[in-house]
């Protein structure tokens, strides 16, 4: 009998995408004029997707909502994570001018520190959560994971949202100062840029092929990319992790058909350089033997000889530290990322539209 679960992905997305693109074209999503204020204030700090949804749902119950962001513009890692080539931010810009329409206050460039009410600066959470009837943190999960080895220090060692997030702003209109060649000092001003370079992307997930892709653009050399864990099974399902667990099988994205070299069970050991600046990257090809415990995790054990993978920019895309939370007062709730740790963006939507329910019941009790 055929497995009914074992088929290829139906255009959901598309359906859904190409309907909602009718529906703004032929006038049908239009600014709602009818919500009723309910005379409270609800503050949202952080302008990605939970943050907005949050904000968005708060709004139409009639709360008078103020979303701070530290940013210039809203969109968290939709606007300054995901390449322009995978969504236009024209597309996130549409959505805003109808959210401003309808009464959320957006204030840009207001970083909102998690201080206790002694000593805390203005714009604090204790000092929101005094101004308004509840607070809602969407700040995301702003921390990566970073790979502390000989040489971090190197210029042409990135994060991997450094290039996404300053290639998104230049796209936008922003300049940055040249490339400072030769030089160990950093600044957050200047271009980081893959032209006429080999690159490396050290993360074989999204922000990986992200980078591989933008590193294209920008006219590199050569894309290598490496990740520490075993290469994934190709075809529709893993015998070892059926249906309904998450897929665990190779994904080729179209910034990888473009053109890179990609390279499983593989540890970074140590980053190279000449007069401040990468040359290369040490690496050892490794395995992973099974646990002796039932709970524990694979052991890593060293496979053969280190060798050096040459690239003048390195990129780091291993993923992002779930964030962590100081005591806040009760009035003040923590939704998306935030408060689960990087996740996909559908979830950050729900978690913010959950929270706002949450912050409705009490409120409203």
């Amino acid at each position: 009998m055929l497995n009914r679960f074992n088929h290829e992905p139906t255009t959901n997305r598309e359906d859904e995408a190409a309907i909602t693109e009718a529906a703004f074209r032929e006038g049908y999503i239009q600014p709602r004029t009818d919500i009723k204020r309910n005379g409270m204030r609800v503050a949202v700090v952080g302008a990605g997707p939970a943050g907005l949804a949050a904000a968005n749902a708060l709004n139409l119950m009639g709360y008078q909502v103020t979303v701070f962001e530290k940013n210039e513009a809203a969109g968290g890692l939709l606007r300054y994570g995901i390449p322009n080539f995978k969504l236009n931010k024209a597309i996130i810009d549409r959505r805003l001018r109808l959210l401003e329409q309808e009464g959320i206050d957006f204030r840009y460039g207001a970083t909102v520190h998690a201080g206790s009410p002694a000593g805390a600066p203005a714009l604090s959470v204790a000092a929101l959560s005094q101004q308004f009837d509840a607070v809602i943190i969407a700040t995301g999960t702003p921390t990566a994971r970073d790979l502390k080895v000989p040489g971090r220090e190197l210029k042409g060692v990135h994060l991997a949202l450094e290039l996404l997030s300053q290639q998104n702003r230049v796209l936008a209109g922003m300049e940055f100062l040249p490339e400072a060649s030769g030089k160990a000092e950093r600044s957050k001003d200047e271009r980081i840029t893959a032209k006429g370079k080999d690159v490396l992307v050290i993360g074989g997930g999204d922000t990986g092929s992200d980078c591989i892709g933008t590193a294209h653009r920008q006219g590199c050399k050569s894309v290598t990319q490496i990740e520490i864990m075993p290469r994934p099974v190709e075809g529709p399902e893993d015998p070892q992790n059926p249906w309904p667990n998450w897929p665990r099988t190779l994904k080729t994205t179209s910034s990888h058909e473009e053109g890179c070299t990609r390279r499983w069970n593989i540890n970074t050991l140590e980053f190279l350089g000449k007069d401040g600046q990468l040359t290369g990257v040490r690496v050892q090809e490794i395995d992973w033997q099974p646990a002796a415990a039932p709970a524990g995790r694979p052991v890593m054990v060293e496979k053969g000889e280190p060798f050096v993978i040459k690239a003048e920019l390195c990129l780091l895309a291993m993923g992002f530290l779930k964030p962590e939370h100081p005591e806040y007062p009760e009035n003040v709730f923590v939704c998306g990322d935030a408060a689960n740790g990087a996740s996909l963006v559908v979830r950050a939507l729900a978690s913010g539209i959950q929270t706002a329910q949450k912050v409705h019941s009490i409120l409203s009790h």
